[in-house]
């Protein structure tokens, strides 16, 4: 079992940034890859591969978001740059994948989420 820990969200301005931390705990030895997906139907934000450092984003986020990783802390983070009112969401982090992309549907780990509000 893996164990996932979301932080960082908020409220924010349109335009404004924040940072998202997800910290994994427990079995993560074959933890292959981390996502950030949002939305009651998981939209995929995000992912990267922990072993490659590859990377995969939402059209909509390319060039506003940035996922990275910290081996050492089993941690990936999110930073949201120039966020949007339609950013606005609960924000999940999601481990241990059969298939590296955004297709939650290939994660078997989630976490509890941490909302995401941007006015306008």
């Amino acid at each position: 079992q893996v164990q996932l820990e979301e932080s960082g969200g908020g409220s924010v301005q349109a335009g404004g940034s924040l940072r998202l931390s997800c910290t994994a705990s427990g079995n993560t030895y074959n933890n292959n890859c981390m996502g950030w997906f949002r939305g009651k139907e998981r939209e995929g934000v995000a992912a990267i591969n922990l072993r490659g450092d590859d990377t995969w984003y939402a059209d909509s986020v390319k060039g506003r978001f940035t996922i990275s990783q910290d081996n050492g802390k089993n941690t990936v983070y999110l930073q949201m740059n120039s966020l949007k009112p339609e950013d606005t969401a609960m924000y999940y982090c999601a481990a241990d994948c059969y298939v590296y992309g955004l297709d939650a549907n290939k994660y078997n780990y989630w976490g509890q989420g941490t909302q995401v509000t941007v006015s306008s």
